[in-house]
């Protein structure tokens, strides 16, 4: 996939490190930070850590850059992208979180939002699944991250079905490799760009870019 800066909307020329089985979990991170949205955030992270999935959020990684595309590049590095929607927090605050909600999905991550029980879901969203914060919420989580590596399976069989677009093959092996991380993966997608024959193209050619997860 070709990845565009939301800078100056040129393409993105070096490849972005890849974080396979980490989640990136947008929430409020300044204080004040309301008392159930702390244990939103703790839920997912302890839920997360049972399936050796690593949760990190905007604070985890310090550029002194921008901060605009520090989040693009979090977003694109990981599988899944977690969105808290919580009536406590601000309006400002919130609409950043629904704003990256939209970055991971056109960037084709795994996208589900938690939210309280009081919480109203803006009408662009309706059609995103969501999980409510309730007695049930431990299970019903668990059982979406249980869906995980059904996906990636589903990626790998699409990338094995491709014929003649080696790109989108490779683009859908790197999805499900950031779900798995399984390393076979990554050697499908180099047999691939060797089987086009555009090995010796550029590093920062498109064919490159690709396969460089």
């Amino acid at each position: 996939m070709i990845i565009y800066s939301p800078l100056d909307g040129d393409a993105l020329m070096s490849s972005i490190p890849s974080n396979p089985r980490h989640c990136f979990l947008m929430t409020r991170l300044g204080k004040p930070v309301p008392d159930e949205v702390v244990r939103i955030r703790d839920s997912v992270i302890e839920l997360c850590n049972r399936v050796e999935y690593e949760v990190i959020d905007a604070s985890t990684r310090v550029t002194g850059r921008d901060f605009l595309l520090k989040i693009w590049r979090l977003i694109a590095s990981a599988p899944l992208s977690v969105g808290i929607c919580h009536e406590g927090i601000p309006m400002k605050t919130q609409a950043n979180i629904y704003y990256e909600l939209g970055i991971a999905q056109a960037l084709g991550k795994e996208t589900i939002i938690v939210k309280s029980t009081r919480a109203e879901i803006p009408s662009d969203f309706v059609r995103t699944e969501y999980i409510e914060f309730n007695e049930e919420f431990g299970g019903n989580f668990s059982k979406y991250l249980s869906t995980l590596s059904e996906q990636a399976e589903h990626y790998e069989l699409v990338a094995d079905q491709l014929d003649r677009n080696p790109i989108l093959a490779i683009d859908y092996l790197k999805r499900a490799f950031l779900i798995t991380g399984d390393e076979r993966l990554r050697q499908k997608a180099h047999q691939i760009l060797g089987e086009a024959g555009v090995e010796a193209r550029a590093k920062n050619s498109v064919e490159q870019l690709a396969v460089s997860f």
